[in-house]
Parts: C-alpha cells; structure tokens; sequence
C-alpha cells in the first residue's frame, strides 16, 4: 500500500503546477488551502455517510477520494506522506487512550 500511496503522492506533486485547464491537482490547488481542506472535509463526510448506509462499495470509493484530497492538502503544506506514516508507526502497539493521554496540551 505505501507504494501506492508515494506514486499518488508523487504524481500530486507533479501536477500541482500543470496545467489548471488539464489537471484537477492544479485546478484545486489554485483555488487555495482552504478550498482543498474543505474538499478534504465534503470526502470525509461522503465516506461517513455511505459507512452509515452500510455501503461497502461506496466507501471504498470514497475512502479512495478521501486519501487523494489529504494527499493534496498535504502537499500543498509540504508535508510528506512520510512524515504521516511516521507518526502512526510511532503510535503502533499503543493504546489510544494512553497516546491521546501522551499528547501535549495545544
């Protein structure tokens, strides 16, 4: 799955300044962070819908839209999809109550 995820991610990067009449990255990026992270928002509540419809097919697909928005919105604040994986390595094993305990207070 990483390497999915790295070659989306990379594809990303490379169309953030195509194009906006050819690429749908470049189109939505100019629009802005905060155009992206709204997108990232609309994906996330799709996919809670069709999770609450029990719409197996419909999540899936909309989980897919989903990680190609966060990976936009990502990109556009340069952070890496490494850096992502890192810290839910980091987390792994433990429990989530003692890794949200552990966080320091915003």
């Amino acid at each position: 799955m990483r390497s999915t995820l790295f070659d989306l991610e990379k594809t990303i990067n490379e169309r953030r300044t195509a194009d906006p009449a050819l690429s749908y990255v470049a189109k939505l990026t100019g629009r802005g962070r905060a155009k992206i992270a709204q997108k990232v928002g609309e994906e996330a509540v799709e996919a809670v819908i069709a999770a609450m419809a029990d719409d197996r097919d419909n999540l899936v697909g909309e989980s897919a839209d989903l990680l190609f928005h966060l990976l936009i919105l990502l990109g556009d604040l340069g952070i890496p999809l490494d850096a992502v994986l890192d810290e839910l390595d980091r987390r792994e094993g433990m429990s989530g109550i003692a890794e949200k305990a552990a966080r320091k207070p915003a």
